[in-house]
């Protein structure tokens, strides 16, 4: 089996080394196990696996619905029934989002119409002198 080191990683899944060990620390990613020169020794699977935590990312899922995700994967008894259930969640909430998005998106227009000309009237009377 091929063994990859954390800079080949890295390059391959795209992503930064120090983004590997942050992982790693959160439990998105397992430690592998050291080479006897100390140095840690990758397989073609963490980089698959940096990539779907990478479009998962993307796809705006948060680190603890990735890991989640990961552990139905990993999981013998998991189901892709499970996943479409995550995903369709996700989805609903993305939606909500999208709404609230566009509904401030709105109210900054109308505000933005209201206030067109206002400042500068009101400036200038600020400015003008009193009678």
């Amino acid at each position: 089996m091929e063994s990859l080191t954390i800079g080949q990683v890295a390059k391959l899944a795209g992503v930064g080394v120090e983004t590997i060990r942050f992982y790693e620390r959160q439990g998105l990613l397992p430690k592998p196990p050291r080479a006897a020169s100390g140095y840690r020794r990758y397989t073609r699977d963490a980089v698959a696996r940096l990539r779907f935590i990478a479009r998962a990312k993307e796809l705006l899922f948060t680190l603890d619905e990735i890991k989640h995700l990961l552990a139905i994967h990993d999981d013998p008894a998991g189901t892709r029934a499970e996943v479409r259930a995550w995903t369709d969640q996700k989805a609903e909430v993305i939606d909500r989002q999208a709404q609230a998005l566009l509904a401030a998106r709105e109210a900054l227009a109308r505000l933005r119409g209201r206030a067109s000309g206002t400042a500068r009237r009101a400036a200038a009377r600020s400015c003008s002198p009193s009678r």
